[in-house]
């Protein structure tokens, strides 16, 4: 319970830093009236702490890890997501068993750090943790209302950090408290100035004792450091990502994840892995070179978010695979092995991430275990008594970069996947499938066709998904590709009275071998296409799917066409069940 001095103090301070927060705001808004930058942070004066906290020596012996329980596909900003006490037990049971000790949750709120807490103190298990508080950003927002919406959710937030560091309860689990989570860095999604993190980051020291950080990108804290926060944390808590930078190729952070001067085979893979090290080393090395040059050299750095996808969830072709995953954490380990030793690496190094969590979607697929709770290749031999994830995988089952062939031109003036009119040659070696998730149906239609000289058309008859459905080719021998370069149009008739807009889409494989698609959402008038029961031309040209996404590569297409309506993308509620039927002819490409 909190003293009545305290309250009244906390009051104080709290309305002190939101003039603060308010002064900082005026600043910027005024200035983009005069030509200024919004945002941008005045220079200031280096004042390090005098007295940092240390941390305890368990922070630095635990194998630690970050934690988030969320199992549906709605997240932590959802009300409706549901979180149980008796999952968390399971997942810190887990932990517990497999030694992972340390746990790093990301905010403070009852649903999951108070539950972990009581989870981890009720049932004495042998965990702590480093607590999270969660900071909406508000740098770039400019309705005042909204503003004061965030920052006082914020404060919100940094109470309950501070009531669970000093609840006698939790006080002994809580080693240390970061404030914020990638706030600072220049892709933050909820970006806030240097100097409002630092008021929020004092708060919390005044008023705690354990030691007190930020996390985030380590480019934040390398050269030029943001000293205003500097100034006021015990420790750097950084992230480092290389497997993130592989998929930027024009970013100074890529680096050779190729390693095509390597014979292809496991030697390649071994290869790859060795660098991913590497350039962690460099990422960590810039932070502290940073520091140093201040004379902050004995200010400790904890890596709090590193890992390696296991399955591919976005641009990882040859990347993302359960072995490399096992190939990486492993070379982690043996670091901060070595870092213990010497005191010339990072305090710890909290792997990313323990569970998958589906809600993250493209950025899912970190997880030591996967969200059904079994163990990935990387942990499996210390759950033996577990069904893992893969029992068939092999060390011999990494993966390792093969460049994409591109093949010679394709040969003519179409490139047709279904047509019946007289004297059309069609390619072969593909099938019209459905998405995952609904049984679009298809079949021949003779009393229905185009006006091509045929007399038969496909007849499409949508059963959807909650998501939508949809159809494409797709060939019938993995990954083959078609160079279509030198094609203008992707065509099609199409007859029908569907509701709304319908997408016409195309895939490719990139020169780093991953899957890029685009979809052109269509409705009446636009390429041709109608929906009031007549045969129209359908005709999209090859830069209206560039357009939607600038990586598609029509050297390496890989699914040449497809026929959706997903209701995210064409405006329709989700659970929309259009079951209107469609009738298609003459599809493919032409010059």
């Amino acid at each position: 319970m909190t003293s009545p001095a305290h309250s009244t103090q906390s009051v104080f301070s709290l309305r002190r830093l939101r003039v603060g927060i308010a002064a900082l705001m005026t600043a910027a808004l005024t200035a983009c009236g005069g030509g200024g930058e919004i945002g941008v942070d005045p220079p200031s004066t280096a004042v390090f702490v005098t007295n940092p906290r240390a941390l305890p020596a368990e922070y630095f012996a635990r194998q630690a890890v970050a934690y988030g329980p969320y199992r549906d596909n709605l997240g932590p900003r959802s009300p409706a997501s549901v979180v149980t006490s008796a999952n968390i037990e399971q997942d810190m049971r887990l932990l517990e068993a497999g030694n992972f000790r340390l746990v790093r949750i990301f905010d403070s709120g009852d649903k999951v750090a108070r539950q972990t807490l009581d989870v981890i103190v009720d049932n004495g298990l042998d965990i702590k943790i480093q607590l999270g508080a969660f900071m909406g950003g508000f740098r770039f927002e400019l309705n005042p209302v909204r503003v004061q919406e965030i920052q006082d959710a914020n404060m919100a937030e940094l109470e309950r950090a501070i009531a669970l560091a000093n609840d006698p309860k939790y006080r002994d689990v809580i080693l240390a408290v970061s404030v914020g989570n990638e706030n600072i860095v220049d892709f933050s999604a909820d970006r806030n100035t240097p100097e409002v993190m630092a008021g929020y980051i004092k708060y919390v020291r005044d008023r705690i004792t354990q030691p007190v950080t930020t996390d985030d990108n380590f480019q934040v804290f390398s050269n030029p450091l943001p000293q205003v926060v500097v100034n006021e944390i015990d420790f750097v808590a950084i992230h480092a990502y290389p497997a993130i930078d592989t998929e930027f190729p024009t970013s100074p952070l890529y680096w050779d994840w190729k390693q095509l001067s390597v014979p292809e085979g496991p030697a390649r893979a071994t290869a790859m892995m060795d660098a991913s090290i590497v350039e962690l080393k460099k990422q960590y090395q810039a932070s502290r070179d940073a520091l140093n040059s201040v004379g902050l050299s004995q200010m400790p750095i904890a890596i709090t978010e590193t890992g390696w996808k296991a399955r591919i969830t976005g641009d990882q072709a040859f990347r993302a695979h359960p072995v490399n995953q096992k190939m990486y954490y492993d070379r982690l380990q043996q670091w901060r092995q070595e870092s213990l030793m010497s005191g010339n690496g990072p305090v710890n190094i909290f792997y990313f991430e323990a569970f998958d969590e589906p809600w993250k979607q493209n950025d899912d697929g970190w997880g030591l275990f996967n969200v059904q709770r079994q163990p990935r290749y990387v942990v499996q031999n210390l759950y033996p008594s577990l069904q893992p994830e893969n029992a068939a995988l092999t060390d011999a089952d990494a993966v390792y970069f093969i460049p994409p062939v591109i093949t010679a031109p394709f040969a003519g003036n179409a490139f047709t996947l279904y047509s019946d009119a007289p004297g059309t040659a069609l390619v072969t070696g593909y099938n019209l499938d459905a998405f995952g998730g609904n049984t679009a149906s298809r079949s021949v239609d003779r009393t229905s066709f185009a006006p091509d000289g045929g007399s038969e058309s496909l007849r499409i008859t949508p059963s959807p998904a909650d998501y939508g459905w949809g159809l494409l080719y797709n060939p019938q021998v993995a990954r083959t590709t078609q160079n279509l370069a030198a094609f203008a149009t992707v065509n099609a008739w199409i007859n029908t009275t569907y509701p709304g807009r319908i997408e016409i889409g195309v895939s490719t494989l990139d020169v780093d071998g991953n899957g890029q698609e685009a979809f052109v959402q269509i409705g009446n008038g636009e390429y041709g296409y109608c929906n009031t029961g007549a045969w129209c031309r359908v005709s999209i040209p090859l830069s209206a799917f560039r357009a939607k996404n600038a990586k598609i590569d029509f050297r390496l297409v890989l699914n040449p066409f497809y026929i959706a309506d997903r209701y995210s993308f064409t405006g329709k509620p989700l659970n929309s069940g259009i079951t209107t039927p469609i009738n298609i002819d003459g599809i493919g490409w032409s010059r």
